[in-house]
């Protein structure tokens, strides 16, 4: 495994309808590192955003989709995703209060 520190572990944001639903629960969506693991992300989240607390971590690995320019065909990056929950009495993330 690479040597992944907390700040390369959230690479952005995933902004949605759906994930813009979640913020109501306190659920936040990222995108994040393909090697990091749930421990990982907890703490990269709790690192940068000071005062979060998180309660669980759900993660999803999605393959690159199937991209064609003529006759030549390729795929995409592999991208993996991050739903965030955080606990009751932890603050929210402020990257999201002005959406």
């Amino acid at each position: 495994m690479a040597n992944v520190q907390y700040y390369d572990v959230i690479l952005k944001p995933v902004v949605t309808e759906k994930s813009m639903d979640g913020m109501a629960d306190k659920k936040y969506t990222f995108l994040v590192h393909t090697e990091a693991n749930k421990t990982m992300i907890a703490e990269a989240v709790e690192k940068m955003f000071p005062g979060t607390k998180v309660a669980k971590v759900n993660t999803i690995n999605m393959d690159g989709k199937t991209k064609r320019r003529g006759r030549t065909e390729g795929k995409t990056n592999k991208v993996k995703k991050a739903i965030v929950q955080l606990t009751a009495d932890s603050k929210e993330i402020e990257i999201f209060a002005g959406l």
